[in-house]
C-alpha cells in the first residue's frame, strides 16, 4: 500500500492547480482503499483541507511555505548538501539512479523535488530512496508541524510508510534542524577595503 500513500502525496505535494482540484476524488478513492491506519488518516485529513480550502489561499500558503521558508524546503538533497558542490554530485547520481530505472525526466524541477521522488518511488520502488532522505524527511516534517501547515499531513503519511526513525536519523534531524544545511565559501575571497601594500 505504501505505492498508493507515495503517488497520493506526490499530487498534494506539488503546487495546488486546477488539475489538482480535479483529482481530488480520484486521490480520495485511492486513499480510502487503503484501509485503515496513520498513512491514510493523514491524507485522508489533508483531502478534507482541500475540499474546504479555496484554490487561491492554498497557492497562497504553499508559496509562503514552500517558497520563502528554507526550513520547509521540497528539495531532499539541500538538507543533507546545502548549497554546495556536493549537491550537485547528488543530484546528478539521482538523474543516473532515474535512467537506470528508464526514467527520464521532463519537468523543470530537480530530481530531488519531493513530489518527483514520491512518484518515483511509487511506479519504481523507490523505498530504499526514501530512507536515504529520511533525516531531510523528518526535519520537513517537524518544520511544517512546528508553522501548524497543512501540509504537514501528506509528509506524516510518507514517514509513516518507512520503518520507524532510527535514533541516528531522528538525531541527524536534529542536528540539521539546529544547525541547517551545509555552506560553502572556497573561492570567496575577502574583500580588503583601504588596505594597500
Amino acid at each position: 500500500m505504501s505505492p498508493v500513500v507515495w503517488q497520493a502525496a506526490s499530487l498534494l505535494l506539488a503546487y495546488p492547480g486546477p488539475d489538482l482540484y480535479e483529482r481530488r476524488a480520484m486521490v480520495r478513492e485511492a486513499v480510502a482503499g487503503l484501509g485503515p491506519g496513520p498513512a491514510a488518516e493523514r491524507l485522508a485529513a489533508f483531502l478534507d483541507h482541500l475540499d474546504a480550502t479555496p484554490l487561491e489561499t492554498l497557492a497562497e500558503h504553499y508559496v509562503e511555505t514552500f517558497d520563502l521558508r528554507r526550513r520547509c524546503c521540497l528539495y531532499l538533497t539541500y538538507y543533507r548538501d546545502g548549497d554546495t558542490r556536493r549537491r550537485g554530485e547528488s543530484l546528478a547520481a539521482l538523474k543516473r539512479r532515474y535512467r537506470a530505472a528508464g526514467v527520464e525526466l521532463d519537468s523543470r524541477e530537480l530530481p530531488d523535488f519531493l513530489p518527483i521522488v514520491l512518484e518515483f518511488a511509487a511506479l519504481h520502488g523507490g523505498a530504499d530512496l526514501l530512507a536515504e532522505h529520511r533525516p531531510g524527511l523528518e526535519l520537513l516534517r517537524m518544520a511544517l508541524l512546528d508553522r501548524g501547515s497543512p501540509y504537514a499531513a501528506p509528509v506524516e503519511a510518507v514517514c509513516a510508510t518507512l520503518p520507524g526513525p532510527s535514533p541516528r536519523d531522528r538525531a541527524e534531524a536534529q542536528r540539521m534542524a539546529r544547525s541547517g544545511p551545509p555552506a560553502e565559501n572556497v573561492g570567496l575571497e575577502p574583500f580588503t577595503l583601504g588596505a594597500t601594500r
